[in-house]
């Protein structure tokens, strides 16, 4: 897999926390001294219960760094640590959560097998009641393992599920199978495996001079069925919402097999479309041992601001109190472009929001419209 981390503008390699991507054995070795080491405490002539020291996840800890020899940019975490007890009360159970979920982890890489989330947390629910009583709790545990252990989800036997289809002009062919031509998967699009061994060997071809991103699977549905690929040369993909780890890497292994090739994003315009675009740009604070792994120059090509003058005051719609939270949250983060946070600016300010529906106003055919006339204006950024 591609390691961007190497090139930096303004911090050194010793400031990036990554997680490596390490065979089964040297997972279950790291695993293993981890185990070893919190014995040796224990047996110690002054047994104490040993820390965990984790990466520090949290928007204080991280930074966008921007490459030297490319346009793309991510989220990466520094080297600050938070420490998880066993004798502290608010720390105490998600001790117990680290060692439980690097025990299921440990014993799926002996079976050579490969788990959902959703799978491990059943069998952790089922295993150990007590301390897992939600996905939310399996999820942030994973991440505390990544970053104890230093190495990636994947590399740990978990598999990303994955939300994700692509359509368009583009031909697929996993290792001893037959080729798949996107063009021929019908409005659905051909699912995106989430596999990310299996993405990694894809071979891909492409005669596209684009890459549309949707935000919502029924407009990459309508797209898709009013074969907008015939008319401009795209490639479509969509994560059907808040991207899923396994389509942002299926678009990061794009955007490396067609380095010049504009990535652009098609996104409500709310403060929750602006968040699944910057996901796609520069990865999430929660994975930020991995997220050069999965980030990618998608440019915004709407909605956006402009674009209120062919929408019917009708058709816009008041922002809620979870747009405000979200709108809170990414204008006092360090990721967005001043463009960016102009735009965001009008939405909390007029208090509004439009979606991509809203341009059926002009008929259902409109979409490919649209696109090619915001590419005649190169009206993205």
């Amino acid at each position: 897999m591609g390691d961007a981390r190497r090139s930096t503008s303004f911090f050194t390699e010793q400031h990036l926390s990554y997680a490596d991507i390490l065979p089964p054995l040297q997972v279950r070795a790291r695993i293993e001294v981890a185990v070893l080491n919190f014995l040796k405490v224990l047996n110690s002539p002054a047994p104490a219960i040993s820390n965990l020291p984790t990466i520090k996840r949290k928007a204080s800890n991280s930074r966008v760094n921007q490459g030297l020899l490319t346009d793309v940019s991510w989220i990466f975490l520094s080297h600050a640590f938070c420490t998880k007890s066993l004798t502290r009360e608010n720390t105490a159970k998600s001790f117990i959560r680290v060692w439980k979920v690097m025990e299921m982890c440990y014993e799926i890489l002996v079976l050579e097998k490969r788990v959902t989330q959703r799978e491990l947390f059943y069998k952790l629910l089922c295993a150990s009641p007590d301390y897992f009583a939600s996905q939310l709790q399996v999820n942030q545990t994973i991440q505390d393992v990544v970053a104890l252990l230093r190495c990636s989800r994947f590399s740990l036997g978990i598999m990303a599920s994955s939300r994700g289809a692509v359509a368009g002009r583009l031909l697929l062919q996993e290792p001893n199978e037959e080729t798949v031509d996107c063009t021929t998967c019908g409005s659905s699009g051909y699912a995106i495996s989430g596999d990310l061994d299996l993405l990694e060997k894809l071979v891909m071809k492409t005669d596209a001079h684009y890459i549309f991103v949707i935000e919502k699977h029924a407009i990459f549905q309508r797209l898709a069925e009013d074969r907008v690929f015939n008319q401009i040369p795209c490639i479509l993909i969509t994560a059907k919402g808040y991207p899923d780890i396994a389509t942002r890497f299926f678009l990061h292994r794009m955007s490396q097999a067609f380095p010049e090739m504009p990535i652009l994003g098609l996104v409500d315009w709310n403060p929750a479309g602006l968040a699944i675009l910057c996901t796609f740009k520069y990865g999430s604070i929660g994975m930020g041992l991995e997220a050069f792994r999965y980030a990618c120059n998608i440019k915004w090509l709407g909605l956006r601001k402009d674009d209120l003058e062919i929408i019917p005051e009708e058709s816009l719609i008041q922002l809620k109190p979870r747009d405000m939270q979200i709108a809170k949250s990414l204008t006092s983060s360090e990721i967005l472009q001043d463009n960016y946070k102009e735009e965001l600016a009008v939405m909390v300010e007029s208090r509004r929001k439009a979606e991509i529906e809203a341009l059926y106003f002009h008929g259902y055919d409109f979409l490919g419209k649209y696109l090619a006339k915001k590419i005649v204006q190169a009206h993205y950024i």
